[in-house]
């Protein structure tokens, strides 16, 4: 892949990006109008390759915010055209990486030194170049490292970027801006984490001590002295990502054994520690042939306040939609009903929200689950569409759900569509210990 010598950071740089893009998607249109006034049967298939592309393209030279927001849209299979997805996906792997002397520039801004006085080697080629930096390989000692270098400009850029960033997704998604700016405070918030290497490098030590209890799960370890805010140094994890692995064949077994793992791991974490590894693509896991799964990557990680984890996993207590007082308590706390709702609305949001919620939550219905069952996921994207048809959702003044529930519903989303991928047909449901009493 071609390395990218620099990297716009200034405002106008970047706007100038945006706007180049902007004037590409309009030829885009003009291309596929003109063609459709010629033959009327003409799909938009073309429309959302070209797009896709365009906006991928420029979003890979940006960098940092941008390109994450694809990584994160890449996930939402259920609401992206499939050309979208394919392309972005790429953000989750592979964005052209930083040459070498912008890599050892970076060394010596933070430690004064090139990285090859640090390193007993260093590879300059980049092993992995992903959304915020990129990964290199280092010996020190005999010991095989990974080392993690952030962008240039990254945490400068952010707030900017979600702003130009918006109408892109507004065209994407075909949502108003509206509906996409209650939740831009609480993406922004957790970028501007994920810019900061040395909160990572605490995640990520106390989030895999308290689950290295978890069977079949492997970490990293981290070297504080060899890692500053925007360099993060670990052990070399060994393994496959998601679709290498796949290609290897698997046994049931194995598929099983590893999506057991990673249900165990996100559900001691989101029900345990009230904190979760909330970026669960498949970047991020290196999955093996003796069934056990490396997690790697904890600059995204959701910190659930007391009072939002009890609503929203009260849907989970079993008579919970039976007991109408509490249901309407907790659809207003999470803002699913809205004050400003006329009792017809209230009648509408909440039969919605009952159906999504039952959907959503039924593995935790059965004391295991099958996650390799396509229906299952056919029936959350077909209601996902219909959603986008409803006027009473088009047409609202304001989105429903609290902004804490963006990356709780995304975390979710993640751990289902890997199971999904890996064809894992037997997941125990362990529960939180009060959903047990």
């Amino acid at each position: 892949m071609k390395e990218q010598n620099n990297i716009p950071t200034t405002k106008v740089q970047r706007a100038a990006k945006f706007v180049t893009t902007g004037v590409r998607i309009g030829a885009n249109y003009l291309k596929h109008y003109t063609k459709k006034v010629f033959n009327s049967e003409t799909t938009r298939d073309e429309l959302h390759a070209d797009n896709a592309r365009d906006i991928y393209n420029a979003l890979s030279q940006l960098k940092g915010s941008a390109l994450k927001v694809a990584q994160m849209l890449s996930m939402d299979k259920n609401i992206l055209p499939k050309a979208y997805v394919d392309k972005f996906t790429m953000a989750q792997y592979s964005a052209p990486p930083l040459s070498a002397p912008l890599v050892v520039k970076t060394f010596q801004k933070h430690f004064g030194k090139a990285p090859q006085e640090m390193f007993d080697t260093f590879n300059m080629q980049a092993v992995n170049a992903a959304s915020m930096g990129q990964v290199h390989e280092a010996y020190l000692a005999g010991r095989r490292l990974a080392v993690k270098i952030q962008y240039p400009g990254v945490a400068d850029s952010i707030q900017s970027d979600l702003k130009m960033v918006k109408p892109f997704a507004s065209v994407i998604l075909q949502l108003p801006n509206k509906d996409i700016e209650k939740y831009m405070r609480e993406v922004e918030g957790k970028l501007m984490e994920e810019t900061d290497y040395a909160l990572e490098l605490r995640r990520s030590i106390e989030i895999s001590k308290a689950c290295s209890v978890i069977p079949h799960l492997a970490f990293a370890e981290y070297l504080p002295a060899y890692s500053c805010d925007k360099i993060l140094t670990m052990s070399w994890l060994e393994g496959m990502h998601l679709k290498e692995f796949l290609a290897t064949n698997p046994s049931q077994e194995i598929r099983n054994q590893i999506g057991q793992a990673m249900w165990e791991f996100y559900n001691f974490q989101m029900h345990t520690l009230k904190a979760v590894h909330a970026d669960p693509h498949p970047g991020n896991f290196l999955m093996r042939e003796d069934g056990t799964l490396g997690i790697i990557d904890f600059g995204c990680v959701k910190e659930i306040p007391e009072v939002i984890y009890e609503n929203f996993f009260a849907v989970l207590h079993p008579h919970f939609l039976q007991n109408e007082v509490k249901m309407n308590e907790v659809f207003k706390y999470m803002e699913y009903i809205l004050p400003t709702d006329k009792p017809e609305d209230v009648e509408f949001f909440v039969d919605l929200f009952k159906k999504m919620l039952l959907l959503l939550a039924r593995p935790f219905s059965f004391e295991s689950f099958d996650f390799s069952n396509d229906d299952y996921f056919k029936e959350i994207y077909d209601f996902g569409e219909s959603l986008a048809k409803m006027p009473q959702i088009r047409n609202g003044k304001e989105a429903r759900g609290s902004s804490h529930a963006l990356y709780i519903n995304r975390t979710y989303f993640g751990l289902y569509s890997i199971l999904n991928e890996l064809k894992c047909n037997h997941i125990e449901i362990t529960r939180p210990d009060w959903l047990k009493a």
